[in-house]
């Protein structure tokens, strides 16, 4: 979970605030931003110039954005996962054989990034990207992850992050959540009906070491007219299960 430094540099701590406003807001002038966390513009402006230094953010017309150097830093992290490296080939392997968008997701601090993402033939586009980082309980991989975690961290994250409504879909109740991550427990799978994005429906399964520690969940998902009944529960399912038991094989024996 993120804790507060000790002794934090609040300079930092602006200057990500900043950008996290950068994105939020799809780019932004001096003036918007100064508006925005009700700040002098002499001093939002030297957060940016800095910034612009650093090549952290680029400048086009008035509007400042995150620059593409974000990339790099990712591209390593991502590639430092153990679980990325495995997973990947088979996550393309079920979106090709479903030919449905298959994703991969960890938890980290709390929330859940997706990893990796694949298209099938059929696959539907969302606006979420590899990166994207998403409330763990809107989820079916959020959930299949919630549910093998320790209860005192599935707390932790819920008193943290709590339970945000992203759809009228989304399981905001504490009670409702945990009757669920028992059930998922039970079947092994997890499913999400439009509770984050509208109109999409998932299924998804945990990946766990050989001592049961979660290591990350992959999915199958698409537009709920077509991903329902039998078609998601049985064979979109069975398929997913085949590709976490790859992987798990692969994490176990690699």
């Amino acid at each position: 979970m993120t804790q507060k430094a000790k002794n934090g540099v609040k300079s930092v701590e602006i200057a990500f605030r900043i950008l996290d406003a950068l994105m939020e807001l799809d780019g932004a002038g001096s003036t918007e931003l100064a508006a925005h966390f009700g700040m002098p513009k002499s001093t939002i402006h030297n957060y940016l110039s800095t910034l612009l230094q650093e090549e952290l953010v680029v400048k086009e017309e008035s509007k400042y954005h995150v620059g593409i150097r974000f990339l790099e830093y990712g591209a390593y992290a991502r590639q430092r996962s153990n679980i990325f490296e495995i997973a990947t080939p088979e996550v393309d392997k079920l979106a090709e054989s479903t030919g449905e968008l298959a994703n991969l997701m960890i938890e980290e601090y709390g929330r859940g990034s997706y990893l990796h993402r694949a298209r099938g033939a059929n696959a539907v586009r969302v606006e979420s990207h590899v990166g994207t980082r998403v409330p763990l309980h809107s989820t079916a991989l959020g959930k299949a992850i919630l549910a093998n975690l320790d209860e005192s961290r599935v707390e932790e994250i819920l008193d943290t992050h709590g339970l945000e409504p992203v759809t009228e879909n989304t399981i905001t109740d504490r009670e409702v959540l945990y009757e669920e991550l028992e059930t998922i427990r039970e079947r092994g799978l997890a499913f999400d009906d439009g509770e984050r994005i509208r109109g999409l429906r998932c299924v998804a399964a945990p990946i766990l070491s050989n001592n049961d520690r979660i290591l990350g969940a992959v999915s199958v998902s698409g537009p709920s007219n077509r991903v329902q009944g039998e078609y998601l529960e049985e064979e979109l399912a069975q398929k997913l299960l085949e590709t976490v038991n790859v992987i798990e094989l692969n994490v176990t024996y690699a």
